[in-house]
C-alpha cells in the first residue's frame, strides 16, 4: 500500500504526463491549422488569378464579335476605327459606322482593365492595332501588310496573371521573352488618323526572337524586351 507521500508523487506525475500530452497535441493542431491556412491562401490566389485572367480573355472576345458584325455589314478591315469614346469627336460623320466603340458602328463597350491585373496597380489600357501578325494564323507574309492581324494588346499586366493566361489560353507553361518587341511597340491605336492604311508589320509573333512558343496561338502573353508583360488576343485573322 502506498504512503500518502508516494501517492501524491504518483498523482503529480500523472498530471504532468497529461499536461505534456496536451501540449504536444496542441502544437500538432496549431501546425495543421497553419499549414491548412497557407494551402488555402495559395488556392485562393490561384483562383483569383483564374478569375482575373478570364476577365481579360472575355473582353477582346466581345470586341471581336462587334468587328465580325461590322465586316458582315460591309465595313472593310482597313476602315476599322478604334477611337475611344473620348476621341469620338475626331471622327467624321461618315466614319461613325466604322468606329468599333461608337453606337453607330460596332457599339462595343470600351472598358479599362481593372487595377487588380496591372503591375502598377492602376487601371490599364487596351491597344488595338494591325501592326503585327501571328505566325500560322491566317496568311503569313513578311513583305507586306496583307497578313497583319488586328490584335488587342494589354501591356503592363502582372507576371502571375501573364503566366496564368498562357496556361489557360494555350498551354504554354513558360512566359516567352520577346527580345525583338518592346512594350512601346504595341501601345498604338488604329483610329481615324491612320487613313485606312495598314502598315507593314512591326514583328511576327511566333517567329520573332523568343516568341516561337506562341506560333499559331490566337492569344498569349510574353515578356517584352523592356521587362513589361504583354497580353495579346487576335481580333481578326488576315
Amino acid at each position: 500500500m502506498l504512503s500518502d507521500t508516494e501517492y501524491n508523487d504518483t498523482q503529480r506525475g500523472n498530471v504532468l504526463f497529461l499536461i505534456l500530452i496536451a501540449v504536444v497535441l496542441f502544437a500538432a493542431l496549431s501546425y495543421a491549422v497553419t499549414q491548412s491556412s497557407r494551402t488555402g491562401g495559395g488556392d485562393a490566389g490561384r483562383e483569383a488569378n483564374l478569375i482575373r485572367s478570364s476577365e481579360l480573355t472575355q473582353y477582346p472576345a466581345a470586341v471581336k464579335t462587334a468587328i465580325v458584325r461590322m465586316i458582315i455589314n460591309g465595313v472593310t478591315y482597313e476602315g476599322l476605327k478604334f477611337n475611344p469614346p473620348s476621341a469620338f469627336g475626331a471622327l467624321a460623320s461618315d466614319e461613325l459606322v466604322e468606329a468599333v466603340f461608337h453606337p453607330s458602328g460596332g457599339a462595343a463597350a470600351y472598358v479599362q482593365p481593372s487595377a487588380a491585373v496591372m503591375a502598377d496597380n492602376l487601371p490599364g489600357e487596351w491597344f488595338f492595332n494591325p501592326n503585327f501578325e501571328v505566325d500560322d494564323i491566317g496568311t503569313s507574309t513578311a513583305t507586306s501588310p496583307d497578313g497583319n492581324e488586328f490584335i488587342a494588346f494589354l501591356p503592363g499586366i502582372k507576371e502571375a496573371i501573364c503566366d496564368r493566361l498562357n496556361e489557360e489560353s494555350n498551354g504554354v507553361t513558360t512566359i516567352p521573352t520577346a527580345s525583338a518587341i518592346a512594350s512601346t511597340d504595341v501601345d498604338e491605336l488604329y483610329d481615324d488618323g491612320d487613313s485606312d492604311t495598314i502598315p507593314n508589320e512591326t514583328a511576327i509573333i511566333g517567329t520573332s526572337a523568343g516568341t516561337t512558343a506562341l506560333a499559331g496561338q490566337v492569344a498569349g502573353c510574353f515578356e517584352a524586351s523592356d521587362g513589361v508583360f504583354v497580353y495579346y488576343q487576335v481580333l481578326a485573322e488576315r
